[in-house]
């Protein structure tokens, strides 16, 4: 068990080298694991596991909810896991740690790369980092066998308790790599550090080296490494000066002003509503106080969460935007009119406006057709969605979308690749949640709301 859950004292400063995470919730009934090292996490505790059957429970167990904090520190995972009855059993799990040499060599392979760098701290795994590190000697991800279980239900190999510890430390791994590092030996800040250090080094190390160009001045010259001419410092600096700086943005108020009223002593021209008048302009005051706020916040108005898909809507399109502001019922009436829908049908479409905007009215009401990769691509998803013995029976409705056998709910794709949840309502077909880029975690909501009578 040599290198397996010992301190190897690095240097951890205290406070990074343990961290402890909250029980997470029920997995429902997605995959663990959407990253590709949060696979490759699993599959080395699949290769290493001797008992399927454990696994299996395991997971059962995870997906339950039955696993509590995790704390993760060099060389081990710990966390309490409970049985069906309630008991609860300590179970740990230990990861081989990287001696003194080995994290030598990952630093100087992560700080070759900025990119490999940008990667982890935008919470991703660089698969190149990885490749170079194997070729280096170094395995960061675990393979066969490299996953040790130890657990107080006294089981010689994994058990329920050890795999769905395994399985959460999954959903951990997607969030941030850097808990993989952890079990290897190195905290967050003190990883970061090392990387800020060992960069600057190396930046430093052409000027410690002398390199200065044949007439004393480095780079060689005014017109620098390269020949492109180059700015003297003192031009550089004083024409900071010469740009005042930008004025602080303003601040964004907390709601719209108020429309003027337009019910006054004067009859209106032949054709105009003033009610209806009141009515666009306080929704276009609403629209530009969001797009106003949206810009302030991001700094850009791409950065936004106004659906893009609004700035193109046909006049029946608008007409189920504004038909999603409750808006009076004679109101509601003459939009239903003004977008060709009956009431009913008016009502359907403003249900998935408010679930997506533009996008969810788009699978609403239009069937695509996907091409034959499409549907593959559509298919392998939903095959990976759900373990073997809990995936549901599901049949293909034609287009783009696919009905549970035995169940009146039913998964439709929209041409961006999200997943879209809906219920049978009397005859019809009704939008029943937000989209989901998991098909699993969809058709869960489709459940949820058929549960609490929120479909129709």
């Amino acid at each position: 068990m040599s290198g397996y859950g010992q301190s190897h004292g690095h240097g951890h400063g205290h406070g990074d080298d343990e961290r402890t995470f909250e029980a997470l919730p029920p997995a429902g009934g997605g995959g663990f694991t959407s990253t590709w090292w949060g696979r490759a996490w699993l599959k080395a505790l699949e290769d290493t596991a001797l008992d399927g059957q454990q696994l299996k429970a395991g997971r059962r167990h995870a997906r339950a909810g039955a696993v509590g904090a995790v704390s993760v520190r060099p060389g081990r995972i710990t966390a309490m896991v409970k049985d069906r009855d309630g008991t609860a059993y300590r179970g740990d799990v230990l990861v081989r740690e990287f001696s003194e040499e080995q994290w030598e060599r990952l630093l100087d392979l992560a700080v070759d790369s900025a990119g490999h760098i940008a990667a982890l701290l935008d919470r991703e795994m660089p698969p190149h980092l990885v490749e170079d590190a194997a070729a280096a000697g170094l395995d960061l991800l675990p393979g066969i066998g490299d996953l040790e279980a130890e657990c107080g239900c006294e089981a010689w190999d994994h058990c329920p308790h050890t795999a769905a510890l395994c399985y959460q430390v999954a959903r951990l791994l997607d969030e941030d790599p850097f808990v993989l590092l952890l079990m290897r030996g190195r905290g967050e800040r003190t990883l970061l550090d090392q990387l800020q250090a060992r960069s600057a080094s190396r930046a430093a190390a052409p000027t410690a080296r002398g390199g200065a160009g044949s007439d004393g001045a480095p780079g060689g010259g005014p017109e620098g490494a390269g020949g492109m001419p180059g700015v003297s410092a003192e031009e550089a600096f004083a024409a900071g000066f010469l740009v005042p700086p930008l004025p602080a943005p303003p601040a964004a108020s907390a709601a719209p002003g108020r429309s003027a009223s337009l019910d006054t002593d004067t009859p209106p021209e032949p054709g105009v509503d003033p009610a209806a008048l009141e009515f666009l302009a306080a929704d276009a005051a609403t629209r530009a106080h969001r797009l106003l706020s949206e810009v302030l916040e991001a700094g850009d108005a791409h950065n936004g969460t106004t659906d893009p898909g609004e700035a193109r809507l046909t006049v029946a399109q608008d007409a189920v935007r504004l038909a999603a502001g409750s808006p009076v019922p004679w109101l509601a009436a003459r939009l239903a009119a003004g977008s060709g829908r009956t009431r009913a049908d008016l009502d359907l479409a403003t249900r998935a406006w408010r679930f997506g905007g533009a996008s969810a009215l788009a699978v609403l009401d239009e069937e695509w057709a996907p091409d034959a990769e499409a549907l593959e691509r559509a298919g392998v998803r939903l095959a990976e969605a759900w373990a073997d013995d809990e995936r549901p029976v599901l049949r293909r409705a034609g287009g783009a979308r696919w009905t549970v056998v035995g169940a009146e709910a039913q998964l439709r794709l929209g041409e961006d690749g999200r997943w879209w949840p809906y219920l049978k309502a009397g005859s019809r077909w009704s939008p029943a949640g937000p989209p989901d880029r998991d098909p699993a975690s969809a058709l869960a909501t489709a459940f949820a709301a058929g549960a609490t009578g929120a479909g129709g």
